[in-house]
Parts: C-alpha cells; sequence; structure tokens
C-alpha cells in the first residue's frame, strides 16, 4: 500500500517519505528518496552573465561564494546592469552623438571663419586660438555629460537602493558593506570616466582632422579631465548614504555647478584683480578638486602657447587654465579615497 503526501514543508518529507516527486506546474522537476535529493549537487549563482555552477560546494559554502565574488567586481556588474535596466546608456549615447554631431559642424565652420585671417604684428595666431576654444568647449561638455552620468551611477547606490529594497540581499554577511561601496563606485568611475576619455579623444581627433591643429599634451589633459569624473562619482557616492536618489542626484549636480563657479569667480579675482574672489577660488579648487582637474587639463592644451594667444587661451570660454602644482593628482587620488572611507563608515552606522 502506499500513501500520499503532498506537502510543501521539507522536514516532514525527510521523516516520513521514502520517495519524493519535485513538480512544478504539473512538471516532475526531479524523482529520488530524500537522501538522494539532498546530496551536495553544488552551489548555483544568478549572476549578470548568467547561471554559474559551482560543483560540489555544499549549502554552508553559499556565503563565502558570494562574498568571494563581490570581491573580484560583481558589484560594479550589478551597477551596470542597473543601468542598463534603467535605460540610462541609450539616453548618454543619444545624446553624445547630438553632441559629436555639432560639435563637428561647429568646428568646420570656426576652422573655415578663421582660415583667412592673416598673422598681424600682435602675435595672434587664429588657428590656435580657435582650435584651443572649442576644444576647451568640448572638454567642458565632456565633463558635464560624465559627470551626469556619474551621479546617475551613484545617485541611489545606498538609500535609494535601501528604500526600493535591492540592497538588504547584496549586503549580507559576510559581505562587507565598504566592499559594496567599492563596487559601486568602480563601476561609475570605468563608465564615466571611460565616457569622459572617449569623448574627450572624439572630439581631438575631430579638431585634428577638420582643424589640422592639435593640443600639445593630449594624455595630460586626458588624466585629468578623467580624474574629475572619478572624484565626482566619489561624491555622489557620499551622498547616497544620506539623501534619497533624487535629493542626492540634485544635490549632487549643484556641487558640481559651484565647483565649475567657483572657478570662474577665481578668473575674474585674476583680472580684476581681488584677493577675496582669488582665495574662495583656491578654497573651493581644492575643497572639490574636479574643478582644479579641470582647469589643469586646459592648460595642458596648450601650455606652449605665448603672447597675446596664450593670454587669450587662458581667460578660456568656461573657466580659464589654471597650473595647480604638482601636488594636484596626489590631492585628487587621497581625496577620492578619504570620501569613500567617509561613505563607507556612515554606511556601517546606518540601519538598512
Amino acid at each position: 500500500m502506499s500513501v500520499l503526501v503532498n506537502t510543501h514543508l521539507l522536514s516532514e518529507v525527510e521523516h516520513t517519505c521514502d520517495r519524493v516527486l519535485i513538480l512544478h506546474h504539473g512538471e516532475v522537476l526531479a524523482d529520488g528518496s530524500p537522501a538522494e535529493l539532498t546530496r551536495p549537487r553544488g552551489v548555483a549563482v544568478e549572476l549578470a552573465a548568467g547561471t554559474r555552477i559551482f560543483e560540489g560546494a555544499a549549502r554552508e559554502d553559499a556565503p563565502p561564494i558570494v562574498a568571494e565574488l563581490v570581491a573580484a567586481g560583481e558589484q560594479a556588474r550589478h551597477a551596470l546592469r542597473e543601468s542598463l535596466r534603467r535605460r540610462i546608456f541609450a539616453v548618454v549615447l543619444a545624446i553624445s552623438v547630438m553632441f559629436g554631431a555639432l560639435y563637428a559642424f561647429g568646428a568646420h565652420e570656426l576652422f573655415k571663419d578663421v582660415s583667412g585671417f592673416a598673422d598681424d604684428q600682435s602675435g595672434l595666431d587664429p588657428k590656435t586660438l580657435a582650435g584651443a576654444t572649442i576644444l576647451g568647449l568640448a572638454m567642458f561638455g565632456s565633463l558635464f555629460l560624465g559627470a551626469v552620468l556619474a551621479v546617475f551611477l551613484t545617485a541611489g547606490a545606498v538609500r535609494g537602493d535601501a528604500e526600493t529594497g535591492t540592497l538588504q540581499p547584496l549586503i549580507v554577511r559576510p559581505l562587507s558593506r565598504r566592499r559594496y561601496l567599492a563596487g559601486r563606485l568602480l563601476a561609475a568611475s570605468l563608465v564615466s570616466a571611460g565616457y569622459v576619455a572617449f569623448a574627450y579623444l572624439c572630439a581631438v581627433v575631430l579638431t585634428g582632422v577638420i582643424g589640422h591643429w592639435w593640443p600639445d599634451s593630449i594624455v595630460g589633459s586626458l588624466i585629468r579631465i578623467s580624474g574629475a569624473a572619478v572624484v565626482v562619482s566619489a561624491l555622489a557616492l557620499l551622498g547616497s548614504v544620506f539623501l534619497t536618489s533624487t535629493a542626492n542626484g540634485i544635490a549632487a549636480l549643484m556641487v558640481y555647478g559651484a565647483g565649475l563657479l567657483a572657478g570662474l569667480l577665481g578668473e575674474i579675482g585674476d583680472a580684476i584683480p581681488s584677493h577675496s574672489l582669488q582665495r574662495i577660488a583656491d578654497v573651493a579648487s581644492w575643497a572639490l578638486p574636479f574643478e582644479q582637474l579641470y582647469r589643469d587639463a586646459l592648460r595642458e592644451l596648450v601650455g606652449s602657447a605665448h603672447g597675446v594667444t596664450g593670454a587669450i587661451i587662458k581667460l578660456g570660454p568656461l573657466g580659464g587654465s589654471h597650473d595647480a602644482g604638482p601636488l594636484l593628482i596626489p590631492w585628487a587620488i587621497a581625496y577620492v579615497a578619504l570620501v569613500t572611507l567617509g561613505a563607507a563608515w556612515a554606511f556601517s552606522r546606518r540601519d538598512v
């Protein structure tokens, strides 16, 4: 005689049954004795790239496996996957295509206009002035779009994801909250800095092909403007610990605008001159080093330009160039590290 037991209580099945069938919508998924069905067969983990099977692993091995995957960058991939789901990259791509088309058209018209200028006794170099000016505008636009991308990637990293319920499963023990933040920062930095670098290099190539003018230091400007995007990512990540996604996005972009405005005030202070404005700009530049990196990147463009041409270029269309000295890049690296540690400390003291 056979007795059929229909239950979802596994403990009851283990104690009373000698044969088990697992059904799903009328389909038999597994069939065998309790001992056969409960023997270790490995651990399956759902990743961004698909399901990964760890053969021979038991249930107690699951937490260390998850921690290892996170340490290897799975959180970075999680952040990128969320960005794709929210169509952030599609929006940025569309804007970038329009920006590139407008830049190519503007560069063509500008160099066509200055091609008829003859060098006068003032020493003005029209081609250098045109190239540096329009490429400086491209750097400003590239950094702005990169900053927007960085903010969208990190604005809801902590409080935003906690409110939607997607954060809690990711920070179960033994996964460190610091590792989670490091993964989100890594993803945002790679994407935003990579985007800024790509957009800048495209602008350099377009300028060189259309106007036959190339900047003095392509790599120097590239490093500084990409680093500025990383700084913005770190600041937005810090804000995500305390603010909702919307509030943090607004606050981060306002801080970005305030930093660039301080740079403009510094240029006005140099021209007047005004020691108060210069002091405000200096403090803001070191407190928000993305602004100092941007201005130093402008300096790298035309470091060899002198005379009237150099003086006009130094004023800049959207913030002039400025030599911040050899401590700028080390300070920017230390700044990102300090901001990230501050975010980790604040995150460790919050309940999610």
